[in-house]
């Protein structure tokens, strides 16, 4: 059984109905991420988890018992936020103890628990100091020690990198991943951002106006999107329409073009997929696999690759090669698309 399981969730604010009959379950010991653009509902997720907000309708259980009703403080969840939420007139020390001395622990306790914490999240040494002193990596490694010292049941991040330079986004979320595999805490991770997402994640679900529309392993998602919307986020820039054709494993698009594909599907007809990096320019009257002729549209220099726009009968592709051969604008070519990176989704 799920440790924790949204049934049926519709929340939101006033008549602004965000969340439509959620489900969303997480096993214990799992980092799982709700990724997706602003206004998706992530963020309203976390904090009905949390206890900041209740749902209209639906259930929230944890660990077996019905926690849809239960007060925020009677909850033993931990929260990282965006912004820290550090107490500024206390000390490192007081900030990540305040959670124990609610729990009026004894002192020694106290002082045991919180600088083990400190050396666990490398702040040994900072204890005296205020959260002005410190660095935005720093403050935000106290927070984190804050969230974990009272040992909770589950741990909430609020995109709790966003505030960072991006060398230091990847170095805190390495520091997460590895805290959370040490201690093997269940967390629920909230970003819009793909990378960090699938770097930090056991799952990830991918949500889009206020539903889960796909709930997987970063590589399952990244690897084969379910829908549309998920190839789009995901990096798949190309399109296509497809139908079913007489041979196995074939089909045409609306040129007549035949195109092979490595996982065909049970159907007629299919919106494919394929990122830019997958297909290979290649020059006019050249033979390649699944062949399509083009025109050269826009070129594009990004540093180390070209991207080039390439108008065809089947619709304008988006194409990422290397520098080996560079095209002009107006050149024709002709891109081979490998059937073995073709979804069908």
């Amino acid at each position: 059984m799920a440790l924790l399981e949204l049934q049926k969730i519709t929340a939101g604010y006033d008549n602004n109905v965000i969340l439509k009959d959620l489900d969303f379950q997480v096993e214990k010991g799992e980092l799982v991420s709700l990724l997706g653009s602003s206004g998706c509902g992530k963020t309203t997720t976390l904090r009905l988890i949390a206890g900041f907000s209740s749902p209209m309708d639906g259930k929230f259980i944890f660990n077996g018992q019905d926690y849809t009703r239960v007060p925020l403080n009677k909850r033993n969840f931990g929260f990282v936020f965006q912004s820290y939420a550090l107490f500024p007139h206390m000390t490192v020390f007081d900030n990540v103890a305040f959670g124990l001395k609610m729990r009026k622990l004894p002192q020694d306790q106290i002082k045991k628990e919180v600088m083990e914490m400190l050396e666990t999240v490398d702040l040994k040494g900072f204890e005296n100091r205020f959260p002005k002193e410190m660095s935005g990596g720093q403050r935000q490694r106290v927070a984190l020690a804050r969230a974990l010292v009272i040992k909770p049941d589950l741990l909430l991040l609020d995109e709790p990198l966003s505030n960072l330079d991006a060398k230091l986004r990847v170095k805190m979320r390495v520091e997460i991943r590895r805290l959370q595999q040490k201690f093997g805490f269940t967390a629920i991770y909230v970003t819009h951002d793909q990378e960090e997402c699938f770097a930090i994640s056991d799952k990830v679900a991918i949500m889009n106006h206020g539903v889960i529309e796909q709930m997987d392993t970063p590589s399952a998602i990244y690897n084969h999107p379910k829908t549309e919307f998920i190839a789009h986020f995901v990096g798949f820039e190309n399109f296509l329409d497809l139908k079913k054709s007489e041979t196995a494993g074939e089909y045409v698009a609306v040129d007549g073009s035949k195109i092979t594909v490595a996982e065909p599907k049970e159907g007629d007809s299919f919106r494919a997929c394929i990122r830019p990096e997958d297909i290979q320019i290649i020059p006019e009257g050249s033979q390649g696999v699944n062949p399509i002729q083009g025109e050269i549209a826009v070129s594009t220099f990004l540093g180390k690759r070209h991207q080039y726009n390439v108008r065809t009968a089947v619709g304008e592709l988006e194409v990422s090669a290397d520098q080996e051969s560079v095209y002009q604008v107006g050149d024709k070519v002709t891109l081979s698309l490998a059937p073995n990176k073709i979804i069908l989704l």
